[in-house]
């Protein structure tokens, strides 16, 4: 390991032991990294150098202002300045943004890189008591906050006496980023980080109410671009990359951020997301790669007609699991298969996915190059063809939890035990199952409440639904399915049974809803996941 650069060796002294790290491999020829590597330098600051900083890089949603390769690089240089000359920014110290997608977040998500700091991405819509949870657990000692959402942030600074200075951005103020930054120099030399130095802690969003934070260094980001983006996705310098995803979500950091930049393209970075924008953001700015979750595809599908969406040529959906009948509704509207993929926050982004031409409803894909990947049984034996077990995976990045005692449950054996569960078919397709803890045990049945979920989502008059398994005295549980009805659709006792029935000749009789519940919404994440723990909490025991 070379030497690092982190002055603040906080994140190095938090990594779990070697001993429970998950194994590294890096087996394709574009794996083979220096010792000594600042991402930054990769993505952003070889363009200008090879003569390309004129090119589009950022384009700001709705103002439809556009920042170059060196706009964004002269930006994030001047912002590195004011991080290390007026707060005394260190390398290895951790750096919160928070802020909706924006240039201006990008430019402080590349300054903290260029100072050899840690970038804490969190979302917007976290509160006080959300990011106090963050401040404290990373240590974090300095912040780079959208002034628009300083509120939330100035309450959890009293329970937060690591966090030393917060200075806003998007600000007029004389002390606000844009008036600290204007008077700095747009050179900066970035800090010659160790490939193994720390440069994102990550934080899931964990259903226990204690986030973990995963830690990816500058090789693991680099490693991100050359995998999935090369082998499944095959973007060009001509792209335009649009999507849904908050920047502080990993899903959201490479899809719009990290994969565009890696090759030379330019992406839409929208403050607000739903359908509703997204759709007519696509037309507007001629995007061709899109990036949101099933749930958006879903409701853009109806829309799709109405926009003139000839420009697109590639959708990625991850985030949650992709029903089949999302899949064929969205070729149906628009004519373009979808790449599906999964990935996780510890594993930094997506592992097993596919291209448009080895699509297959219903199952995920193969491991994507750079990565393995296997079923096992809660022993830690393989599984052969057909048996439903934890899904495994390791590649070039993997799970290191900041100073967390869960990181054995997620690294055994080497492998990263992602908690999805997984069959891999005849033709080498891994198919989800469930997550691990999504599986519902009814008189003796294994049921996986997604597979009853796409079975529901078929049905003409069903625009959402969720599916758990709640306690039942004779059959242990009972699969129940939270049901958001089409407009026009009427709820009750006659529509329960309908779609009950429907479930029935559709999949095996034992596995359709006993229970179904209408709501008029379902709980779900910034991101669009479904939250079905909230489900169980609301559920009688």
């Amino acid at each position: 390991m070379s030497k690092s650069a982190h002055i603040d060796t906080f994140a190095n002294d938090h990594l779990p032991p070697r001993e429970q790290w998950p194994e590294l491999v890096f087996d394709l020829p574009e794996l083979q990294f220096a010792e000594r590597i600042n991402c930054a330098h990769d993505l952003l600051d070889q363009w200008v150098a090879a003569g390309h900083g004129n090119r589009p890089c950022v384009i700001a949603g709705g103002s439809g202002e556009v920042w170059t390769y060196a706009q964004l690089q002269a930006e994030a240089n001047r912002i590195a300045h004011v991080l290390v000359d007026d707060l005394g920014v260190q390398p290895g110290n951790r750096v919160l943004l928070r802020g909706a997608n924006t240039p201006q977040m990008a430019a402080c998500w590349f300054a903290i890189i260029k100072a050899g700091a840690i970038a804490v991405g969190t979302m917007p819509l976290l509160r006080a008591k959300e990011l106090t949870q963050v401040v404290q657990k990373a240590r974090v000692t300095h912040a780079l906050c959208d002034e628009r959402l300083a509120e939330e942030l100035d309450k959890a600074r009293e329970q937060c006496p690591t966090l030393r200075s917060v200075v806003h951005y998007r600000s007029t103020a004389a002390d606000g980023l844009e008036s600290l930054s204007e008077r700095k120099s747009a050179h900066f030399a970035n800090v010659d980080t160790a490939a193994e130095d720390c440069c994102i802690i990550a934080f899931t969003s964990g259903t226990t109410g204690q986030p973990k934070g995963t830690m990816h260094n500058h090789r693991d980001v680099l490693a991100a671009c050359r995998c999935w983006p090369v082998h499944c996705l095959r973007a060009t310098a001509d792209d335009v990359f649009i999507g849904s995803p908050p920047l502080a979500f990993t899903f959201g950091l490479g899809g719009l951020l990290l994969f565009p930049l890696s090759v030379g393209a330019s992406t839409v970075l929208l403050e607000q997301a739903a359908p509703e924008v997204l759709l007519p953001a696509i037309a507007k700015y001629r995007a061709s790669v899109c990036f949101t979750a099933p749930t958006s595809y879903r409701a853009m599908a109806a829309k799709a007609g109405e926009h003139d969406l000839s420009s697109l040529r590639k959708c990625v959906s991850a985030g949650e699991a992709l029903p089949a009948a999302t899949r064929k509704l969205w070729k149906e509207a628009t004519g373009i298969e979808m790449i599906d993929g999964i990935g996780s926050t510890e594993m930094l982004h997506i592992f097993i996915s596919h291209d448009e031409s080895n699509a297959r409803p219903g199952a995920t894909g193969k491991a994507v190059p750079g990565y393995q990947a296997c079923v096992l049984d809660d022993e830690g034996q393989v599984l052969p063809v057909g048996k439903v077990g934890r899904l495994a995976v390791k590649g070039p990045t993997g799970c290191r939890y900041l100073d967390d005692e869960r990181q054995r449950n997620y690294v055994s054996g080497g492998w990263n035990l992602t908690g999805d569960a997984y069959l891999l078919d005849a033709d080498g397709y891994f198919v989800y199952q469930a997550r691990t803890d999504d599986m519902i045990i009814s008189g003796g049945y294994n049921i996986a409440g997604p597979e009853v979920e796409s079975a529901l989502l078929t049905h003409p008059a069903v625009a959402e639904c969720g599916v758990i398994g709640v306690a039942d005295e004779e059959r242990g549980q009972i699969v129940k399915a939270f049901v958001v009805l089409r407009e026009g659709r009427v709820a009750g006792p006659e529509m329960a049974k309908a779609l009950q029935d429907y479930v029935k000749a559709m999949i095996a009789p034992y596995k359709y809803p006993r229970a179904i519940e209408f709501r008029p919404s379902l709980p779900r994440t910034e991101t669009g996941k479904l939250q079905r723990f909230r489900l169980r909490q609301e559920a009688p025991q």
